[in-house]
């Protein structure tokens, strides 16, 4: 994750964009990416959307590159770790929809 971030980080100040980054713009950025992800998978079948072929597979691959992108770069505007956000809320909803206790 720490590379990641450094990479980003890299990316961003040598295009001079940090200033476009702002947490508003970020997180428009993230959703209008999120759109593109759902788009892919419009009008398929289940079936279908479970066996993507090559071109789209690849499509999705860079969508969700650029979902994870934004997100940590989201993350990084308010010192937050995306990963340690991710445990702390699969805890918290293990909590809030506990597995159904088997017979």
């Amino acid at each position: 994750m720490e590379k990641l971030q450094q990479e980003i980080e890299h990316f961003v100040k040598i295009r001079d964009w940090k200033q476009y980054h702002t947490p508003k713009n970020l997180a428009m950025a993230l959703s209008v990416e999120t759109a593109e992800l759902v788009e892919i998978f419009q009008w398929l079948t289940p079936e279908e959307s479970l066996a993507l072929p090559g071109e789209k597979l690849v499509h999705l691959e860079e969508e969700i590159g650029d979902i994870m992108i934004y997100l940590t770069t989201l993350a990084a505007v308010f010192n937050l770790d995306p990963l340690t956000a991710a445990h702390k809320k699969i805890q918290k909803n293990a909590i809030k929809y506990p597995a159904p206790v088997k017979p």
